[in-house]
């Protein structure tokens, strides 16, 4: 998987082209030289103008929150050895001094060859619905599965999941729409049917699970076999 020159898309099904900056967007980290490219709306997320700031890993862990700071230092550390996929939760504190709660969800940046160059994914900035409901997590999906149209069900399940309000779900959405360049509505059936299958396990599913299917779901609707109808 090859980093794309421009994540943003167009997007379909009518629905507006803008993604508000303060809630989510992309980076990307190459190993080799240890080198750092944000978008936009992650720039905005640290308290930086587009396209005033080079990121380093430096900067980046100077951003984190003191009681934060070993857990990224240490998954990223993980990351470089073992060349993984990884999701965490966590606050970072803009150059304002004002403190975001973002999750960030990543997967393996690949070459040309299939070799691991880095890792790249994105991120969302929930700070402004922190309350966790994991507690709630399986009677909400089964509710929403059931009384939702599609987009409307995907939208409802990464509210639970992630706790973020309804806007900051849907530009979530769609922002997985464009990078991968599929159609919203195939998307979000994906993630429903995904997310159901999830929850109806027998064990309860840590959150990364949900991530992965996040980060995927694209994938997956390639696969005859598995693509919904219209």
């Amino acid at each position: 998987m090859v980093a794309h020159e421009n994540p943003i898309a167009s997007v379909d099904d009518g629905e507006e082209a803008a993604v508000r900056p303060e809630q989510v967007g992309w980076f990307r980290f190459f190993f080799d030289d240890e080198r750092w490219e944000w978008s936009a709306e992650v720039q905005a997320m640290h308290g930086y103008e587009p396209g005033t700031v080079s990121p380093t890993t430096e900067l980046v862990l100077s951003h984190k929150h003191p009681d934060d700071y070993q857990q990224v230092a240490t998954t990223l550390d993980e990351v470089r050895r073992q060349h993984q996929a990884f999701s965490t939760r966590h606050r970072i504190i803009d150059t304002a001094g004002r403190i975001h709660h973002v999750i960030v969800v990543a997967d393996k940046l690949q070459d040309e060859s299939g070799a691991v160059i880095g890792t790249h994914g994105f991120y969302v900035d929930v700070s402004p619905a922190e309350d966790n409901q994991q507690k709630q997590l399986r009677a909400a999906i089964a509710e929403i599965a059931e009384n939702r149209a599609t987009i409307e069900q995907a939208k409802g399940m990464l509210m639970v999941v992630y706790g973020i309000d309804s806007s900051a779900a849907f530009d979530l959405l769609r922002w997985r729409s464009q990078d991968a360049n599929v159609k919203l509505r195939l998307l979000a059936q994906r993630v429903v049917a995904d997310f159901v299958g999830l929850s109806q396990s027998k064990t309860s599913p840590h959150r990364s699970a949900y991530d992965n299917l996040l980060l995927s779901a694209d994938q997956r609707i390639l696969s005859p076999h598995e693509t919904h109808s219209p």
